[in-house]
């Protein structure tokens, strides 16, 4: 978990103020921060100050996701010819139509198609008070909406077709401040109540007090005579021989933990309309000692781009019969067999033409490794810096998210894990900072395809890059406009929306025209 110093309030404002004019938006915002550790110090929570923490909640790099973000559509790679249709790409295997997943050997369809997106972050105003008893966990939430419209050329059309293939909603939480709460004798009364005096302690153990809050224990003298005495009142080095607990509290109990050290800073929660609930935990992943990290994302080149944890074909699915000692380079054209008829001759054993379409797709290279749409977008911005934010649902220790599937899904299409990375970049235009995101989203599917009966695992992914309305030009704000703000409220998920009647102007719900 990251935690920021605490300053004086006027004197962190003033601090923050002066920093924010010569340092950058995201410098100012990752500025302080470093991880909880067990040595730090712990406040104690007191109920009067309740409000003021609520109010004084921190949101972390999740502050800089307010607003409305919507797809950004940049291309700098000159050795791809094709034109971009939209910023974003998805690739998308399910089984093939009159099999199921447990089909051997495994017959699968895949999509891949060219996106655009609206993607709105909401502050939830006060803290998310968590009760744990002696420990106080507040977080800042931020919901989040996802709107996603794939982009086609359609032949003998004239206009792009656009239709709704994604919508999301969920919530990030950012861990903002542990506390801890001892027990009190005002929260003892009003939770547990007091009992003046125990007939059972008596009967049993001689004890004659009041509300005994503190362990009994047996002890002898010099001739094995047993009394019992309260576990405040032994002796060092004094023998004991039995324990028995007290079921009450005292003033003061917790104060000395167990203590709340999270492994993780960020959680996100959605829900997709396929059927699935994903938790996603994570943190900020940093470079050496730093949060921010100066100059922009990279991404591999060459023989490097394969690399399986990035690529729609997994090593389960044969891997192309490349692998990252035999690699296919990325930028150059697909290989020649890529393009051949395949037979038992060249493909031997059916590897190739197993994973031949995805390489065939007139996507290449995007379609084999999504986030390279990502690096040729950057290969032409002057980003100086970025925080980069990395999730899963698996983790490999500790803390760990998941995921829950509608029996559908989960008899036919089973997802076990998500994995996402999410790029918050600093790009300097006209001397102008702009902030921009770009973000991974792998979807793990598994099906029992393989020939022996091995599990295949396959990858879903998406890729994007996004800007705020107002920082993108005007011939995407027209489309996005078009698609996203202008569109009839009644207008399903599956309408294009250019068949769809239109507004004259934009609504007030279009962040671009707020007055």
């Amino acid at each position: 978990m990251l935690k920021r110093k605490k300053d004086g309030l006027e004197e962190g404002q003033l601090l923050r103020t002066s920093a924010e004019s010569t340092k950058g938006y995201l410098a100012t915002l990752m500025d302080g921060y470093s991880k909880l550790l067990i040595d730090d110090p712990v406040r104690p929570f007191r109920e009067e100050n309740l409000a003021e923490i609520a109010n004084n909640v921190d949101y972390g790099i999740l502050a800089a996701l307010e607003g409305t973000w919507v797809s950004y559509n940049a291309n700098y790679n000159q050795d791809i010819k094709r034109p971009s249709l939209g910023s974003g790409i998805h690739t998308t295997i399910m089984p093939s139509p009159g099999t199921d997943q447990n089909t051997i050997p495994g017959k699968f369809s895949f999509d891949t198609e060219e996106y655009i997106e609206k993607l709105t972050f909401e502050i939830v105003p006060g803290g998310v008070r968590n009760r744990g008893g002696a420990s106080e966990l507040f977080c800042g939430a931020v919901k989040y909406d996802q709107t996603i419209k794939s982009v086609n050329k359609v032949e003998g059309k004239p206009d792009l077709e656009y239709a709704g293939i994604h919508e999301e909603n969920g919530m990030y939480l950012w861990l903002s401040d542990v506390y801890n709460y001892a027990a009190t004798r005002e929260t003892i009364e009003k939770d547990r109540g007091i009992h003046a005096f125990s007939q059972e302690d008596y009967q049993k153990y001689g004890y004659k007090g009041e509300y005994r809050n503190e362990p009994l224990v047996q002890v002898k003298d010099d001739n094995g005579n047993v009394s019992y005495i309260l576990l405040s009142e032994l002796k060092d080095g004094q023998e004991y021989f039995e324990i028995i607990p007290a079921q009450e509290i005292k003033p003061g109990d917790g104060i000395t933990g167990p203590y709340f050290i999270p492994d993780y800073s960020i959680s996100r929660s959605g829900v997709i309309p396929h059927g699935s609930t994903i938790t996603l935990l994570g943190d900020i992943a940093p470079s050496g000692p730093n949060y921010l990290i100066s100059g922009a994302p990279q991404f591999p080149y060459g023989d490097a781009t394969w690399q399986p944890d990035h690529l729609a074909i997994s090593p389960t699915m044969g891997g192309a019969g490349a692998s990252v000692t035999n690699p296919i380079n990325l930028d150059q054209p697909a290989p020649a067999w890529v393009h051949e008829i395949l037979t038992d001759e060249n493909d031997p054993g059916s590897n190739k033409i197993y994973t031949q379409r995805i390489l065939a797709n007139d996507l290449y290279p995007y379609c084999v490794r999504p986030d390279m749409r990502l690096r040729d977008t950057l290969s032409g911005q002057n980003v100086a810096n970025y925080v980069l934010i990395q999730m899963s649902s698996k983790m490999k220790t500790g803390a760990q998210g998941g995921i829950l599937n509608v029996p559908f899904v989960n008899r036919f299409v089973p997802t076990v894990e998500v994995d996402f990375r999410m790029w918050i970049e600093t790009v300097i235009e006209d001397g102008k900072e702009i902030l921009q995101l770009q973000y991974e989203q792998i979807i793990f599917f598994e099906f029992d395809f393989g020939n022996d009966g091995g599990t295949t695992s396959w990858p879903h992914i998406q890729v994007n890059t996004l800007r705020k309305i107002e920082d993108i030009p005007a011939d995407q704000r027209k489309i996005i406009e078009e698609q996203f703000f202008n569109a009839p409220s009644g207008m399903s998920m599956t309408t294009p929306a250019s068949n769809a009647e239109r507004t004259v102007n934009p609504p007030a719900g279009c962040p671009y025209h707020k007055p």
